[in-house]
């Protein structure tokens, strides 16, 4: 070492180097290190332009002062030159002391000392020196940097310029499930080999090459270097650079969102079943249906077996008194499955084989008993093997379960208008998944619209078994014989409650020996309706003995039906003599009859249409038809023949059309009728008279 290097920037600078050399990093322009060499007495001999920002004088100031004399306060002195005496003997000394600066400050600075040997055999005692505080400073950001990425709950990554990986965090290692060890020094395709390596290595290099970071990408799955099938994340690329604008080479973050996707994922598919629920259950009024309608809704979105079982005493109108220790009495609706209902993929196939309306009794310490005790859901998150007695109607049927490997479970109340009508019963097997709150929420959101439509069809379906009982107890049992004719007749109601209600029939014999035909249908339906056709049905009944004329009947009928809360009603009133083989018959607004003659096509009776019953101040008129022995009078309601996409002349034709391939028994006649005709939209009523052989 030259002792005379003064360590100014004057002279001619070296030139670049040759060779392997590359540039040098900046870490030392961070610190500022100044190099200061003292020779044996401790004066100043080189003093570095770091020494000169460090300390503020300059070197001509410094060199050949003694250093102890220059950065030392006098206090400690003697101190500093005890430890120059330790460096001069050959022991490094590092450790932090307060240097005097030019301006009168004194400021904590981090000293190396050791000792050089020159070429002449002279020793120096060489210091580096740096700022206490912005070393820390340093040391804590480099300390804090290397924590951050190490504890950082987002997956961290560096790579070179090569896209070889230079750092990988533990977060990193989680999700892609290789060790950091299998990252080092490989690029994207080596150590994620089942990733999506051509799209992730061309993004890659478009970052390195533009600058242009890629923010917040989602990828799902292994494609994305995602360990497992189901992992969301979001996948960010930016480029490293430093101060001097130089690329040191990319950055990865990678955030791990795969419960979030998951929750709104389970967000949507709730949605969804709410929606779908809303549009497929209670689309008719038949519990049944009903009821199959949520069972089909829930599974398998929901669950891989659904059962929705109504109380019996909920269908037969009574309320039973509440007791805890009281066994439940459940009719089964329905059943879902993910596999075939009643077959080796059934979840639970105890349940599965139980035909629709099978009574099935729990105790009361069964988990849907509980349920609709209490009126509260039910919710075992993870079935243990001595839950499913719980579970389960019986014995026999906990082992099955055990072998379909039930794991969750949830039973529902079904409540509508503050009264429990069952339970919606729901297992889990192939879904590996237990059921959460949130879907016991989402089983209770079902569970309270189907109750509604549930009830509302309970109730539909007994107003219509009372209508139909009421209609039938008003009808004729059994058509009574009537001289010269042979009858057959039927009464269907609608398939719908709301519908079932005004049709009737009737044939009466008349002390003349004559016999009155009739059919009519009360406009309205349910048990009001019901009530009026039977006010009608007496008072056509009454007039009949009166031997009027089928025109004076209806008037009289209209009088009546004017009587009864604005009623009105359409009806066909005939009465045939036998003795002159005639029949007479008026019409109030009803389709007309058909007649039938052998050899001859049937045909409409033409008959004048008239106004509905009720109406009033409307004359009626009656017409006179010759009847020979085999001619068929067929009367009917319109339910027989209108539909809602066919015009009433094309039903007419096809009635007709019927009637001239019917077969010769008149019973038969009926049943053919109603099958090919019926559209179970409405009530029908049905009348077939046959002039016998020898009549008249």
């Amino acid at each position: 070492m030259d002792p005379k290097r003064t360590g100014d920037a004057s002279g001619p600078r070296p030139g670049p180097p040759s060779g392997p050399a590359r540039e040098a990093g900046g870490l030392l322009d961070v610190l500022s290190v100044a190099a200061v060499v003292l020779d044996r007495r401790g004066r100043i001999v080189l003093w570095s332009p770091q020494a000169q920002d460090l300390f503020g004088w300059s070197p001509a100031e410094a060199l050949g002062r003694y250093a102890a004399r220059l950065l030392v306060d006098e206090e400690h002195v003697e101190e500093v030159l005890e430890l120059f005496a330790d460096v001069m003997s050959g022991e490094s000394w590092a450790g932090v002391f307060p240097a005097r600066r030019k301006d009168g400050t004194s400021r904590l600075t981090e000293f190396r000392n050791m000792r050089l040997e020159g070429r002449h055999g002279d020793f120096y005692a060489l210091g580096m020196a740096t700022d206490h505080e912005v070393l820390r400073e340093v040391e804590r950001d480099l300390a804090l940097s290397l924590r951050l990425v190490a504890q950082s709950p987002i997956g961290l990554a560096v790579l070179d310029t090569d896209l070889r990986f230079l750092l990988v965090n533990p977060t990193l290692e989680r999700i892609h499930g290789v060790p950091a060890a299998d990252h080092l020094g490989r690029r994207v395709r080596e150590a994620l080999p089942f990733a999506d390596v051509d799209r992730i290595e061309r993004d890659l290099t478009g970052v390195l090459r533009t600058g242009t970071p890629v923010l917040d990408r989602f990828v799902l799955g292994r494609a994305g270097g995602g360990a497992t099938d189901d992992q969301a994340q979001l996948v960010s690329y930016y480029r490293l650079e430093d101060p001097g604008g130089r690329v040191l080479g990319l950055a990865t973050s990678v955030v791990d969102i795969t419960e979030r996707n998951r929750a709104a994922t389970d967000a949507r598919r709730r949605l969804a079943l709410i929606a779908d629920a809303s549009v497929l259950i209670g689309t008719t009024l038949d519990l049944d249906q009903t009821a199959h309608e949520l069972a089909d809704v829930v599974v398998p979105d929901l669950a891989d077996f659904a059962a929705v079982d109504v109380l019996d005493t909920a269908l037969d109108g009574i309320r039973p008194a509440s007791s805890a220790r009281a066994a439940a009495v459940f009719r089964a609706l329905a059943v879902a499955s993910v596999g075939p209902v009643g077959g080796a993929g059934a979840v639970d196939p105890a349940r599965a084989a139980d035909p629709p309306g099978e009574i099935a009794k729990y105790d009361a310490d069964r988990l849907v008993t509980q349920c609709v005790t209490t009126g509260r859901p039910v919710h075992l998150p993870h079935v243990r093997p001595q839950d499913l007695p719980r579970i389960a109607r019986d014995a026999d049927a906990a082992e099955l379960l055990a072998r379909a490997g039930v794991h969750s479970y949830m039973a529902v109340p079904l409540i509508a208008r503050g009264e429990v009508l069952g339970a919606l019963d729901l297992k889990r097997t192939g879904n590996p998944r237990p059921f959460s709150e949130d879907d016991v929420v989402l089983a209770g959101e079902l569970a309270a619209r189907a109750a509604v439509c549930i009830d509302n069809a309970r109730w539909y379906q007994r107003e219509r078994a009372t209508t139909v009982t009421l209609q039938r107890n008003l009808l004729p049992q059994r058509p009574p014989h009537l001289p010269g004719l042979r009858i057959a007749s039927r009464y269907q109601p609608a398939g719908a409650a709301g519908k079932v209600g005004g049709d009737w029939f009737d044939a009466i014999p008349q002390d003349d020996g004559s016999g009155a035909l009739v059919i009519g249908d009360v406009m309205g339906s349910g048990l009001s309706a019901a009530a009026a056709m039977g006010q009608l049905r007496t008072a056509a009944r009454t007039l009949s003995g009166l031997g009027l004329d089928p025109a004076q009947v209806l008037d009289h009928l209209d009088r009546t039906a004017a009587g009864l809360d604005q009623m009105i009603a359409t009806c066909v009133y005939a009465v045939y003599d036998p003795r002159r083989a005639r029949c007479q018959l008026a019409c109030a607004g009803h389709l007309p009859p058909v007649i039938v003659r052998s050899g001859h096509r049937p045909a409409l009776v033409d008959l004048p249409t008239g106004a509905p019953l009720g109406v009033g101040g409307v004359r009626f008129e009656s017409v006179t038809v010759e009847l020979a022995p085999g001619d068929e009078l067929v009367l009917y309601t319109d339910g027989l023949v209108e539909t809602r996409d066919e015009a009433i002349d094309r039903r007419l034709g096809a009635l007709c059309e019927a009637l001239a391939h019917a077969p010769a028994d008149l019973e038969a006649t009926c049943d053919l009728l109603l099958a090919d005709l019926c559209g179970h939209d409405d009530d029908v009523a049905l009348l077939i008279a046959r002039v016998a052989d020898g009549a008249g």
